[in-house]
C-alpha cells in the first residue's frame, strides 16, 4: 500500500459510515429500520424541476462543458432570488458562482486562502466539509465547541490572540446544522467586524435559510453593512427543494473571493451539468408557490418529533429552523454508545453528536426525513432506550 499523506491521515472518519453497513445487516435480518441519520428527506422535488430537466435533457447544447460560467439563466435567477428573498443585489456575473452543491465550494475555498500556519475557525460540531477542506488544503483548523451556554454561537471575542491573529477563514452556519441554533443580528455584525479587522474571509453556510418555522425568517449575511467587503454566502437546493442528489447550489458575495474560488474550481471540475442548472432555474422560480408547502411538511414532522421525544422523557427543544432536532443524550451515556444501542436494539438510526465533532458530545441529532407516523414510532422506540438508561 502506498504511503498516505499526513493531511489524509488527519481526516476523521466520515459520520454514519459504519451505521450504513449495520443498517444493511439488520434489514437483511428482517429488522424494520427507521433512518433519522442523514438529512435526506423522503420527499419529491417540485414537479416543475422534473419537467424542466425532461425538456432539456435531449438538447445537445446542454451536454457541452458548463465550465465555471455555467448556465447564464441560472446565474440571473440566483441574483433575482437573492433580491426577492433578502433584498440583496448581487451581480450575476461577478458576485455569483454556481456550485456542484454548496459542499463543493465550502470544501474547496480553503485552497485559495490558506498557507501553512494559517488558521480557519470551524464550528464544532459542524458540517464535515469545513474540516475536510481546511485539513486537505494544509491550513490549521481551529475547532470551537458550540455549547448551550453560548447559545451554540462561536464566541469570537474569546478566541486566544494566538489564533485570532492567524485567522484567514471563519465558517459560520446559521440556522445551524446540527444544533438548529439561530444567530441574532448583532452576532452577524460582530462577525463581520472580526473578519474585517483581521482581513479574514467570512464564509456563511446558509443552506437552511428556507426551512424555518413559526414566522421566523433567517437573514442573509449580505444584508449587513460591511459584509460585501469580507463575506460570501453559500446556498443549496438540496434541502429546500428535496434535491440532495442533484448537487446544485451557489455562492454569492465578495467578488474577489468569488474569483479566487472560481480559479480553484477550474482545476477541480468543469461545472455542473447544464440540464441540472436549467432545472435549478425552475426550482427558484417555484419558490413563492411551492416552498411554503414543503416547509409545512417539515413543521408537522418537527412537531411530531419533539412531542414524541418529550413524551418519551428526552430533553428536546422546538427548533426555529432546519430539518433537525438536537437532543441531549440521557444518563451520561456517550453519544456513540447511545446511537449504537438505538440501532442494534430498536432499529433506529440517529446521528451521534460526537461523530460531528467533539463539541457535539452529549447530544444526538435526528433528521426530519420520515412521515409523522414513522417519526412517532421512532420516538417510542427511543423511549424504550430512555427507560433502559434509567434502570
Amino acid at each position: 500500500m502506498p504511503r498516505r499523506s499526513t493531511r489524509f491521515e488527519a481526516l476523521p472518519a466520515f459520520p454514519l459510515a459504519e451505521m450504513k453497513a449495520a443498517r444493511r445487516r439488520l434489514e437483511a435480518e428482517g429488522v424494520d429500520v427507521i433512518d433519522l441519520g442523514a438529512g435526506d428527506a423522503s420527499l419529491d422535488p417540485p414537479p416543475a424541476v422534473i419537467e424542466r430537466l425532461r425538456e432539456v435533457a435531449g438538447d445537445n447544447a446542454h451536454s457541452r462543458y458548463p465550465f465555471q460560467m455555467g448556465l447564464p439563466a441560472f446565474r440571473e435567477q440566483i441574483a433575482s432570488w437573492m433580491q426577492r428573498r433578502f433584498g440583496v443585489t448581487v451581480d450575476p456575473w461577478a458576485e455569483v458562482l454556481p456550485l456542484i452543491g454548496s459542499k463543493d465550494g465550502l470544501a474547496h475555498i480553503p485552497f485559495a486562502f490558506l498557507n501553512e500556519g494559517d488558521a480557519a475557525i470551524i464550528p464544532d460540531p459542524g458540517y464535515q466539509a469545513y474540516l475536510g477542506g481546511v485539513t486537505l488544503a494544509g491550513g490549521d483548523p481551529h475547532l470551537v465547541a458550540l455549547r448551550p451556554e453560548n447559545d451554540f454561537l462561536i464566541p469570537l471575542d474569546e478566541l486566544p490572540e494566538s489564533v485570532a491573529s492567524r485567522t484567514r477563514l471563519v465558517y459560520l452556519n446559521y440556522p445551524n446544522n446540527p444544533t438548529t441554533a439561530t444567530a441574532p443580528d448583532d452576532y452577524f455584525e460582530q462577525s463581520i467586524r472580526f473578519c474585517a479587522e483581521r482581513e479574514a474571509v467570512l464564509l456563511h453556510d446558509n443552506a437552511y435559510s428556507e426551512i424555518a418555522f413559526d414566522g421566523y425568517r433567517p437573514r442573509s449575511i449580505l444584508e449587513f453593512d460591511g459584509a460585501r467587503d469580507v463575506a460570501v454566502e453559500f446556498h443549496s437546493l438540496s434541502k429546500t427543494y428535496n434535491m440532495t442528489g442533484w448537487r446544485l447550489g451557489w455562492v454569492a458575495g465578495n467578488r474577489e473571493t468569488i474569483v479566487a474560488l472560481s480559479k480553484v474550481k477550474s482545476f477541480m471540475d468543469t461545472g455542473q451539468f447544464l440540464g441540472v442548472q436549467a432545472a435549478g432555474v425552475a426550482a427558484l422560480e417555484s419558490w413563492e408557490e411551492w416552498v411554503p408547502g414543503n416547509v409545512a411538511t417539515f413543521k408537522r414532522r418537527r412537531d411530531a418529533a419533539v412531542r414524541g421525544l418529550s413524551e418519551a422523557g428526552f430533553d428536546a427543544a422546538l427548533p426555529k429552523a432546519t430539518m433537525y432536532v438536537w437532543v441531549s443524550v440521557p444518563g451520561g451515556e456517550s453519544s456513540q454508545a447511545f446511537s449504537t444501542r438505538a440501532l442494534e436494539q430498536e432499529g433506529v438510526i440517529v446521528m451521534p453528536g460526537g461523530a460531528l465533532g467533539a463539541g457535539g458530545e452529549g447530544f444526538f441529532r435526528i433528521a426530519l426525513t420520515v412521515t409523522e407516523e414513522r417519526m412517532l414510532e421512532a420516538t417510542q422506540r427511543l423511549g424504550r432506550l430512555q427507560r433502559d438508561s434509567a434502570c
